[in-house]
């Protein structure tokens, strides 16, 4: 079980990286990230994750209740106790979950290392919503996915509220940054990944054809932004699917395209 300490001084420098957060969102936390609300912190207290808790901050009511995912931690990490007043202070907002935790990010993860270990892989170009990020979390968490790799434009998947759009996915599915598009795709086809490229180009391949055709091998989803889409260079180096939809609307989110894509793998390739 972890120490719980009572604050009773909002100045104590000990809860120092839980002040000002939307501020500080802005920023950055170098080393460490901030996670938020019941599951996400359950999560982050599992052994399933893959980052260490540094410490946590709860409105004092909220401690009975997480009980359970804090017994995983060990005596070294820190819970502080604070009244919903005065967590709102040191948050500089209303923070109706009353639940915060600091981790700590670790060394990045060598994308080569991810694809040697999985056989069905997320790549993102481009993503810089962090709600999209999440979902995207998310799906490659429901659908199984063992890695999902980032190009160096896109948002940061431990940034708070891709976190907890994810619903802690992104601390449970291995990530890297892969560098730039190209870099990306180099290392897909070393690791020897067929990279489906989603589009909604109606001259693209539908999606549930192109994996029937793919039994066994390894695969590889990539995915662009809802605006442009993805560049030219992923779609030349890619091969182009599409998601069938009724005629005259081809658009979809690109989170929802990613679980509708993923589910496509998991139905087909089984």
């Amino acid at each position: 079980m972890p120490t719980i300490v009572n604050i009773a001084d909002i100045a104590d420098p000990r809860i120092e990286a839980y002040r000002n957060i939307q501020e500080r969102d802005l920023v950055g936390r170098q080393a460490r990230f901030i996670a938020e609300g019941a599951v996400v912190l359950d999560h982050l207290c599992s052994p399933r994750s893959r980052f260490k808790l540094e410490s946590v901050l709860l409105e004092s009511r909220r401690l009975d209740a997480m009980r359970p995912s804090l017994e995983q931690l060990s005596s070294d990490v820190p819970v502080y106790l604070l009244d919903q007043r005065h967590l709102d202070a040191v948050a500089g907002f209303h923070l109706h979950r009353g639940i915060l935790g600091i981790g700590l990010r670790g060394e990045p993860r060598d994308a080569n290392v991810l694809l040697g270990n999985t056989n069905l892989a997320v790549c993102v170009e481009g993503i810089a919503n962090h709600d999209n990020m999440g979902g995207i979390f998310r799906n490659a968490a429901a659908f199984g996915a063992g890695a999902v790799l980032y190009d160096e434009t896109s948002c940061d998947p431990l940034y708070r509220k891709a976190i907890r759009v994810s619903v802690g996915a992104s601390l449970l599915v291995p990530f890297a940054n892969a560098g730039t598009t190209d870099d990306m795709l180099d290392a897909l086809e070393r690791h020897g990944f067929v990279t489906l490229a989603l589009t909604p180009r109606s001259d693209a391949e539908e999606i549930e054809v192109a994996i029937a055709s793919l039994k066994g091998k390894r695969i590889a989803l990539l995915l662009g932004s809802e605006e442009p889409g993805l560049s030219a260079l992923a779609l030349d180096r890619a091969r182009p699917v599409r998601i069938a939809m009724k005629p005259g609307f081809d658009s979809l989110n690109v989170a929802v395209a990613c679980g509708i894509a993923l589910h496509a793998v998991v139905r087909v390739d089984g």
